[in-house]
Parts: structure tokens; sequence; C-alpha cells
């Protein structure tokens, strides 16, 4: 795994070694970031089930100004951190030990509202819903956020939540759907 492009472009990555973490191959995205080009610069991320990190530390790379990493996997944090220190990108992150499933109390303390979203839970473990739930429910979503959700092809977005689907790319095994907040309110 290398960072495709920005600032840290071929950055390798620190290889997974642990089967239960699945990263965001290199190609998809490219096609992911292609797709959202204009939404990067200045953005301040989230990425939940952040895996490796390799989604936010793209961004970072892209010009992002922040990224907050959420992982309930203390391995998954671990390589976070490694890969946020090889990039020498600590100053510019928080990394979170923490469950999305549940709730997502852990962000009351951010000073940020955050504009682009990474989510990529587990395959067939009924994470999808629960998370996007959370995040409709947070008060630190910006005006006019996007979200990007990795998701497998059987578990869909559940409606009657306060985002539009703006596109959605079938990757075999993967597909990406690109959301928009479409009800804001601040808390």
């Amino acid at each position: 795994m290398r960072i495709i492009a920005g600032t840290l472009r071929s950055k390798k990555l620190a290889k997974v070694s642990n089967a239960s973490i699945r990263p965001t191959s290199d190609r998809l995205r490219e096609s992911v970031f292609n797709i959202i080009a204009d939404r990067v610069s200045g953005a301040v991320t989230l990425d939940l089930f952040a895996g490796t990190g390799a989604m936010g530390i793209e961004a970072l790379s892209r010009g992002a100004q922040w990224a907050t990493f959420l992982d309930h996997s203390k391995t998954a944090v671990q390589l976070i951190n490694r890969n946020l220190s090889a990039c020498r990108l600590t100053t510019v992150s928080r990394v979170v030990v923490w469950d999305a499933t549940r709730n997502l109390n852990c962000l009351k303390s951010e000073e940020r509202l955050f504009n682009l979203i990474f989510i990529d839970p587990p395959y067939h473990r009924g994470c999808l819903k629960p998370a996007l739930t959370h995040l409709a429910r947070s008060p630190f979503l910006a005006r006019d956020t996007r979200i990007v959700v990795e998701h497998d092809p059987r578990e869909g977005i559940p409606e009657k939540l306060p985002f539009t689907i703006t596109d959605q790319r079938n990757r075999s095994k993967t597909i990406v759907t690109f959301l928009r907040t479409v009800i804001w309110k601040r808390a």
C-alpha cells in the first residue's frame, strides 16, 4: 500500500499483518479521490473504521487540513499511529479507539466540524446502519458534508437518514456510495 498523490505521493504505508483489517486497495482509493477531488483541499476529515488509516492519510496528503481516525481494534489503532508517524502527520490528526456502532460520543470534544467522512465498516457484521445512524444524529457535521461509504453489495444504505446518494460505483465485491447531508442543524 502506498499514498497515491499529493505531498506524500508514493510513500509506502506499513504492511497489514492482521487478516481482520481489510485495507482499501490503491486502485479503489485513487478512483474515490478522483471523484471527490474538489472536496479534499482544506477538508476536515473523519475516517470511521479506519483500519490502516489510508483514506484519511491520502486526504491529508492531498491537502485536507485535519483527520480524525476511529477504529475499535487496538491493532488497527497501532497501525494508524505507525503510519501517521512515518508520514509526519501526528500534528494534524487524532486517533481514537472507539466502536462507532455503539455511538460517536468520543467526538463530543472535537472543536472542528467534519465536512468529509470516510466509512469502511467490516463486511457482514451489521456495522453500516448503526454507524450512519449515529453520524446522522451527531452535532459535528458541517453544512454540505460529503460521506464516502465502502460497503458490501448486500448491505445497502439505510433509508430515512438525512443523507442523499449523489453517486454510487460498483467495484465487484465492494460498492462505493457517495452521500451528501441534506438536513443540517447545528446543536
